[in-house]
């Protein structure tokens, strides 16, 4: 499965992806460098080999953004709770999603999770948990918060529910 995951820079999606990849979080990154990370895990005893595009620094005027959402079979949407700006960039995000991929009746459905990124910074929360699941709910779209920070658990079940 081809994940790509989408957000504004600095929240978190490498930290993330690293997270499930190595089960390490990391502190100190390249924010410009995007890469592919493979990674096999089971999944209700069935072997699951993940290919993951972190779009390392990417926004939405990126010119080969729409590249990118072709080749994912599936979409991570991350933003941080402690970041309202991030957050507002979620629609646009899902929208270029179903315009890339496709969103009449013939397309397939494509599974796309909204993410709330460092749950750990609770005290500097600017958006609420509600805000994020009904955006979600909203488009279509699963929905968790995560820490990548405090738990490996927490960003392995993000992208096993994928």
């Amino acid at each position: 499965i081809r994940v790509v995951v989408l957000g504004q820079g600095g929240v978190g999606k490498t930290a993330m992806t690293v997270r499930f990849v190595t089960r390490r979080f990391i502190c100190d990154y390249d924010p410009t460098l995007e890469a592919i990370y493979k990674h096999n895990t089971y999944i209700d005893g069935e072997q699951v080999h993940f290919e993951i595009l972190d779009t390392a620094g990417q926004d939405l005027k990126s010119p080969n953004l729409e590249e990118k959402i072709r080749w994912g079979d599936a979409f991570i949407i991350a933003y941080c709770i402690n970041d309202q700006c991030s957050f507002d960039e979620i629609m646009r995000f899902k929208f270029l999603i179903n315009h890339t991929k496709g969103s009449s009746a013939h397309a397939p459905e494509v599974p796309v999770m909204v993410v709330g990124n460092k749950r750990d910074l609770e005290l500097d929360r600017m958006v609420k948990t509600s805000e994020g699941e009904k955006i979600a709910t909203a488009l279509g779209c699963m929905f968790l918060e995560v820490s990548a920070k405090e738990s490996h658990e927490e960003v392995r079940t993000m992208f096993e529910k994928l």
